[in-house]
């Protein structure tokens, strides 16, 4: 300990491996944000570090010392140049409005610039107060920060884009939830942490002046390409629709439920923010939920689209006055974006599903076959990922009749109705004119092997929390970042939960 702490002295005074902060947002009014510092923590402990995003964006901490970087990740340590804040925002939850929340066990550290030009914010969640904490106690329990590191890095190498993780640590102090819980530090990495809510909280103020300083630099940070527009607010907002629209779809062609889709939830970058209850469907459910607080289902799998655009309806109330000054016209465009974005998630959505049994050359009649297969898949409770994978392994381009389907089949029992179907998805592939290796190719680029499964997720939680393991969390952590690959001797990691692994609610992290 005592060469960590002679060590810390010149971390503070030195370069910081190459991380140059080069902050924008605390540029702006106060009223969007608090400066806090984080409450240092006893004994902080490093678990998890991303050596691949840290290049990424700047940083080299290859050669740096575990308790080093346990002391920075913690936030016991404030580099120079940081900029420490927490921002404030409202938010629609579960359809009610909340008009003030804000980063309650968030930190802005500061943001930088990687070698690409892009920039980034680094964030610590669960490093103390803020004065947007209401009840809370600022802190996380370590099972969130394990959740949330998995199922974002999970979801990049999905293709997703999504909010990062950077690093982890244990606090060496207890969190009080429903028992005692270890306590834990998540370092994320965001394009930025703008969300709707955040156009909510000053609109709903009338304070347009904020609303209008919010877009402007919303626009120059995030959407560069609408500052050419004839009117870079209607730009602004056609392209957070559209952004969002092909975010959720990607949701949704992956069985993922984010839970808790509140419009202080929704990244105006586009990007998934906020793991809380979010899961991955086994059996494919459109009324799953699995969030323990969603008790009439408004974030269920099969909702999330429509949820996204009342999201956005909220958006542009909140933009009405910077769309155009005659209201009525406002919100005639504004109503015009919506049905746009509905038209393009159905499309995206629909295009994503095709991809997942084979089929590039959309005909009219193919929705009408993808959703016989999803009817035949709720009615048999079938896995939604094995299911997808699997279906390769029936393709018979001479529409042969099958004597037996293999594990695709097993899955359907003894369902007579999914030989039907398996003729009818061999005839549409015959006559689409690819061959069987090129479908089998795009198929398994697009049906994942393996997923960030609930029941797995749960027992690295356990291991951590209670032995302090994560030989788990590595091992999966790894297999993770090749989804789509074969990855000979973890096929356990693939197999669907028995009835006792099941997970049937997970939990929001505060």
């Amino acid at each position: 300990m005592d060469n960590i702490s002679s060590n810390i002295s010149s971390v503070k005074d030195s370069d910081f491996f190459g991380l140059h902060f080069d902050n924008s947002f605390s540029e702006l009014p106060d009223k969007f944000y608090s400066k806090v510092n984080p409450t240092p923590v006893e004994s902080p402990k490093l678990f998890a570090f991303n050596n691949l995003l840290a290049r990424q964006i700047g940083i080299d901490f290859l050669d740096t010392d575990s308790g080093i970087k346990a002391q920075i990740f913690s936030g016991n340590i404030l580099p120079q140049g940081s900029d420490p804040l927490s921002t404030v925002y409202a938010g629609h939850q579960f359809g009610g409005y909340v008009p003030q929340l804000g980063d309650g066990r968030a930190i802005l550290i500061g943001e930088v610039v990687g070698q690409d030009g892009q920039r980034w914010d680094i964030q610590l969640k669960g490093a103390g107060l803020t004065p947007y904490s209401r009840a809370g106690d600022g802190r996380s329990a370590l099972g969130p920060v394990i959740r949330e590191y998995i199922l974002s890095e999970a979801m990049n190498a999905l293709g997703i884009k999504t909010t990062r993780a950077l690093a982890a640590v244990t606090t060496g102090q207890n969190v009080v939830r429903e028992s005692k819980k270890p306590g834990g530090i998540f370092t994320r990495v965001a394009l930025s942490h703008i969300r709707v809510g955040t156009f909510e909280y000053f609109s709903n103020k009338r304070d347009m002046k904020s609303v209008t300083t919010l877009a402007d630099y919303t626009i120059k940070r995030l959407y560069p390409e609408c500052l050419d527009a004839d009117n870079k607010y209607i730009s602004f907002y056609k392209s957070v629709l559209k952004s969002q629209a092909d975010l959720v779809a990607k949701w949704m062609s992956l069985g993922f439920i984010h839970g808790v889709m509140n419009t202080d939830n929704m990244s105006i970058s586009g990007e998934t923010i906020d793991y809380g209850p979010c899961a991955f469907l086994d059996e494919y459910n459109p009324r799953k939920v699995f969030s323990s607080i969603d008790y009439q289902g408004r974030y269920a799998y099969g909702n999330q689209g429509e949820i996204a655009q009342w999201n956005l309806a909220r958006l542009g109330q909140a933009l009405l006055p910077l769309i155009h000054e005659n209201q009525d016209k406002a919100v005639s465009i504004i109503e015009e974006a919506l049905t746009e974005f509905g038209h393009f998630f159905e499309d995206k959505w629909l295009k994503l599903m095709l991809l997942k049994i084979g089929i590039q050359d959309q005909q009219e009649s193919d929705s009408k076959l993808l959703g016989q297969l999803l009817n035949l898949m709720q009615k048999n409770g079938v896995d939604f990922t094995l299911c997808f994978r699997l279906l390769s392994d029936v393709i018979d381009l001479n529409a042969e009749p099958l004597d037996h389907l293999c594990e695709f089949g097993n899955l359907f029992g003894a369902e007579s109705e999914i030989h039907e179907w398996v003729k009818k998805f061999n005839n549409r592939l015959a006559n689409s004119g690819n061959s069987t290796e090129n479908i089998v190719d795009l198929m398994n680029s697009v049906n994942p092997k393996y997923i960030p499964r609930n029941h797995i997720v749960e027992e690295v939680i356990k291991q951590a929390e209670n032995n302090d393991d994560y030989t788990l969390f590595n091992e999966f952590l790894n297999i993770l970042q090749n989804p789509f690959e074969e990855q000979i001797g973890y096929d356990g990691y693939a197999k669907k939960p028995s009835p006792d692994q099941l997970v049937k609610q997970t939990f929001c992290g505060t």
